[in-house]
């Protein structure tokens, strides 16, 4: 009588297939951006050999509002008042971020003016 021989299959190692996923998978995550980089050209405030010229353009970045001179003005009538103030586009606008407003807010402030035009902002304490 004869015994019949048992094959065993030997299953393959999953190990070094989920090492290499592993390794592609940090390559592809250290590889690739997850943002994009935004940049903001300011010019210093002394920077300019050009005295300042026309009224005070003061715009003052607030939480919720933003003041012009001193004085709470929406955002639409901004742009306008500052129109009548400006003898050009390339003129200065003085930009201050007051207590509580963030950086975001005072982004969204910038590009808006930029958007309308205005070329010369400076950020001051």
């Amino acid at each position: 009588m004869k015994l019949a021989r048992r094959q065993f299959r030997r299953k393959p190692s999953l190990t070094p297939m989920i090492d290499v996923v592993f390794l592609l998978l940090v390559f592809f995550m250290l590889a690739s951006r997850f943002g994009v980089d935004v940049q903001i050209n300011l010019p210093l405030a002394g920077a300019s050999n050009k005295p300042y010229q026309g009224p005070p353009r003061l715009v003052e970045v607030l939480p919720d509002t933003v003041k012009l001179n001193g004085l709470v003005t929406p955002m639409d009538a901004l742009l306008a008042d500052l129109g009548t103030m400006m003898l050009s586009h390339s003129d200065a606008i003085i930009l201050r971020a007051r207590e509580g407003s963030d950086l975001q807010r005072v982004v969204q402030v910038m590009e808006r003016l930029s958007d309308a035009g205005y070329e010369t902002l400076v950020l001051v304490e």
